[in-house]
C-alpha cells in the first residue's frame, strides 16, 4: 500500500510571527554570522539543497556562500527579498502572508518595484533583543516556504548553542 505525502501547511501569520517574536538573539557579531551562515551551508549540504545563503548586517555582506546547483538567479532573489526584510523589518515570507491574508498580493497592493522587492519566503530578520532589527539572513534556491524554513531551523539550531 503505497501513501500519498501530506501537502506542507502553510504557516499563518499568527504563526509566523511568532517565530519572529521567538528567534531574538543577544548580540550578533561577525563571528556569529560566520557561524549561522556555516550552520546553514551544513544544513544545505546534509539535503543537497542547491541554495545561495546570504548574511547581512548594517548593510555590510558578511556571509555568502553558493552551494553546487545555484545560479546567480539566486543572488538576484537574495538581494529583492532582503530588500523586504530591511523595508519592514520582518520575514519576507511573513510580509507577503500578510497581504495574502489582505485578499491581495504583494506585487498587486505594495507600490514597490517587484524588480528590485520580492515578498517571497527565504529571507529573515536578524533581531537583536534590546536594539531591534540589524540585518537579514537570507536562502534563495528552493520553493519559497522551504527557503523559509531552512532560515528558521537554522536559527532555531544557532539559538540552541548560544
Amino acid at each position: 500500500m503505497t501513501t500519498t505525502p501530506k501537502p506542507e501547511l502553510t504557516p499563518t501569520v499568527e504563526e509566523l510571527e511568532a517565530q519572529e517574536r521567538r528567534l531574538v538573539l543577544g548580540r550578533f557579531t561577525h563571528d556569529d554570522a560566520w557561524a549561522l551562515g556555516s550552520l546553514l551551508v551544513e544544513l544545505a549540504r546534509e539535503r543537497q539543497a542547491p541554495v545561495a545563503i546570504d548574511i547581512h548586517r548594517a548593510g555590510q555582506q558578511l556571509f555568502h556562500a553558493a552551494l553546487p546547483g545555484s545560479t546567480p538567479d539566486n543572488d538576484a532573489w537574495i538581494a529583492r527579498k532582503r530588500r523586504v526584510v530591511e523595508r519592514y523589518g520582518s520575514a519576507s515570507y511573513l510580509v507577503g502572508a500578510r497581504f495574502r491574508a489582505k485578499g491581495t498580493t504583494f506585487e498587486e497592493s505594495s507600490r514597490l518595484d517587484p524588480d528590485t522587492y520580492a515578498a517571497h519566503g527565504g529571507s529573515f530578520p536578524i533581531t537583536v533583543e534590546g536594539v531591534g532589527v540589524v540585518g537579514a539572513v537570507t536562502v534563495s534556491g528552493l520553493p519559497q516556504l522551504q527557503d523559509h524554513r531552512l532560515v528558521v531551523e537554522a536559527l532555531e539550531h544557532f539559538l540552541s548553542r548560544a
